[in-house]
């Protein structure tokens, strides 16, 4: 107890809370505008920290993440130019509610299911942190691998159109996360003699390139006028959020839950706790048919894991030192720049620290409400903006969001070349968010096959000898054979009825 009245007398200080609210306007900002994400934002930040203390500086940084995935569906509704990775699985519902005049509703329940994801994902931190990361530490090449292949397998399914196109879409994800060194060899793949990509395909100018500029290519390739969504004056931010959660409170509770348990898994994320989180809702709903086409349901589920997938990310990060996600990756390094070294012995430390990181947690989420109320009704910039004003500005926050990630000029062309790629798929009825998870998955994939034969030594048997595995696999399997199920069971039923 008196470990919790410390770290919450380190956390209600003037210094601490004002950090926390500059913080959080930060996140918004850099959330909002496409090409910036939150990753980049905490990048952005870690400078800063050197001069603060231990809590402000984590405070900084929990704040900035939570509001930048929120901020993110903000440009995704207007645009359909998500703000961050983490808001691309459901920016297709968010713009077609936008589109028939309902932005500040699907808004609004973003940010309530933000909110509840976050806390949620909090609550599950502090109660069952150490558990969660034991199982997460369990997983070796083999679950990986079909965790991998199952967040592939997802992308497909929950694709509205051709499922060829999809699985095309897919390949070619798959081909730009082979570009680099071979893991077995050492040899360099599809370089073309250029250094900077040696280390592979940098996943932020392809996310830039595929949905913001292939976007502006999209806008300035038509020659209609009306490029705006718009907007009723009945469209108000809350007035239909108490009706949406009262129906879809199971959803919020099972993207929550599949948000935390993803996201303190080392290296999934926030991005693919969504797109699974999306995936579940689509094959549990009662109406598929409404998918694609602007559909609450979808958003719950998505927007809910998403936020609680942050929090879970922070579970193998403080236990055990290994970041669930980008944003974990950098905070690792803060942490202990500010002598809070990350392991099991962090909770006996009786500084108070870690509760001052849970508190923040809570308070951040809790920020999001009125900020992000704020953020939202600001938000009509976005239609009340000339396109012809607004396009450019864009173009330039997404050159920069290219170059900045590692000051290279590579990452720029690669940026401008995937979003003439992805506006030539757009245009034959492609989908391009298979590509994007091709690309992050890819060498997950890769990776853990190739370790897992080396390791065994070529026996395929040994990906279903242990229990996670061997579920995980089954799943996989009975999403690949479920067409051919239904299939099955449909004609069965018809001549049943005959």
């Amino acid at each position: 107890m008196d470990t919790f009245i410390n770290g919450l007398n380190l956390v209600l200080t003037v210094d601490t809370l004002l950090v926390i609210l500059a913080a959080s306007l930060f996140g918004i900002f850099v959330g909002a505008v496409p090409g910036l994400t939150a990753t980049m934002a905490v990048a952005l930040l870690v400078p800063v920290t050197f001069y603060m203390d231990p809590t402000p500086a984590i405070a900084a940084i929990v704040a900035t993440s939570a509001m930048a995935i929120f901020a993110g569906d903000i440009p995704g509704t207007y645009l359909n130019i998500p703000g961050t990775p983490a808001s691309a699985a459901y920016v297709g519902e968010s713009h077609m509610l936008a589109r028939q005049g309902r932005a500040r509703e699907a808004l609004g329940i973003n940010l309530v299911c933000s909110v509840f994801g976050g806390i949620f994902g909090t609550v599950v931190l502090i109660v069952v942190a150490q558990f969660l990361a034991e199982v997460a530490l369990k997983f070796s090449a083999f679950e990986y691998f079909w965790l991998a292949i199952l967040g592939l397998s997802c992308s497909i399914f929950i694709s509205s159109g051709s499922k060829t196109k999809a699985s095309l879409s897919l390949l070619f994800g798959l081909l730009l996360s082979t570009v680099g060194l071979d893991m077995m060899s050492g040899a360099p793949r599809f370089t073309f003699g250029i250094p900077d990509l040696m280390a592979g395909v940098n996943f932020i100018p392809v996310m830039i390139g595929m949905f913001a500029l292939s976007e502006l290519m999209k806008y300035y390739g038509s020659h209609s006028e009306n490029k705006k969504v718009n907007m009723t004056s009945s469209d108000n931010v809350f007035s239909q959020v108490p009706v949406h959660v009262k129906k879809y409170w199971p959803n919020m509770l099972r993207g929550s839950s599949i948000g935390t348990l993803i996201g303190a898994l080392p290296g999934a994320g926030a991005d693919i706790a969504a797109w699974i989180s999306y995936a579940v809702s689509k094959g549990k709903s009662k109406d598929k048919s409404q998918y694609g086409k602007g559909h609450i349901e979808g958003i719950v589920d998505a927007s809910s894991a998403n936020n609680s997938g942050i929090s879970g990310a922070w579970v193998p990060a403080l236990v055990f030192g290994i970041p669930g996600d980008s944003i974990t990756a950098i905070v690792i390094g803060v942490l202990y720049m500010k002598g809070m070294n990350p392991g099991p012995t962090i909770f006996m430390d009786g500084s108070g620290l870690i509760y001052a990181l849970f508190i923040v947690f809570i308070l951040a989420n809790l920020m999001m409400l009125p900020i992000g109320y704020m953020a939202i009704r600001l938000s009509k910039i976005f239609i009340l903006t000339p396109s012809r004003v607004l396009m450019p500005i864009i173009l330039c926050f997404c050159i920069v969001g290219a170059f900045a990630i590692n000051n290279s000029m590579t990452d720029v062309w690669i940026m401008l070349i995937i979003g003439l790629i992805s506006h030539l798929l757009i245009s034959n009825d492609f989908p391009v968010a298979p590509a994007i998870l091709g690309l992050v998955l890819g060498t997950t994939v890769e990776n853990n096959f190739m370790s897992a034969m080396m390791r065994t030594g070529g026996d395929l048997t040994s990906f279903f000898a242990r229990p996670i595995s061997a579920t995980l696999g089954i799943m996989v399997i009975f999403i690949w054979c479920s067409p051919l199920i239904m299939a099955i069971y449909k004609g069965y039923t018809q001549r049943s009825n005959v």
